[in-house]
């Protein structure tokens, strides 16, 4: 088993910068790959961004340039810099991590075997 922790969110201006951490526990292994995920109110969870073991990392359109995915993985922790934040950025966001890796399918959510809590993320305009 796999635990994970998000840490990081709050509430920011647009413009603003946050980074989010996820401290992984338990099982986890270098080789996983690990992905961000987020839902706001009323919408479909979307993948933000994911990298795999090699910590080659897989953005989705609408966040490049402006966050950045990484991998510590002697701390066993995820993060996601959050720079350019806009008021569509706001939503709960996810940790995730899976056993079996295929950069190719980084974003693909349900792929992923573990969860976190979530941390909130709140941009005000």
């Amino acid at each position: 088993q796999v635990q994970l922790v998000e840490s990081g969110g709050g509430s920011v201006r647009a413009g603003g910068s946050l980074k989010l951490s996820c401290q992984a526990s338990g099982d986890i292994a270098s080789t996983y790959c690990m992905g961000w995920f987020r839902q706001a109110p009323g919408k479909v969870r979307e993948a933000v961004a994911g990298i795999d073991g090699d910590e080659s990392p897989s953005v989705a359109d609408f966040v490049k340039g402006r966050f950045t995915i990484a991998r510590d993985n002697a701390k066993n922790t995820l993060y996601l810099q959050m720079n350019l934040l806009k008021p569509e950025d706001s939503a709960m966001y996810y940790c995730a991590a899976k056993v079996t890796c295929a950069w190719w399918r980084l974003l693909v959510g349900s792929d992923y075997d573990y969860w976190g809590q979530g941390t909130q993320v709140t941009v005000s305009s």
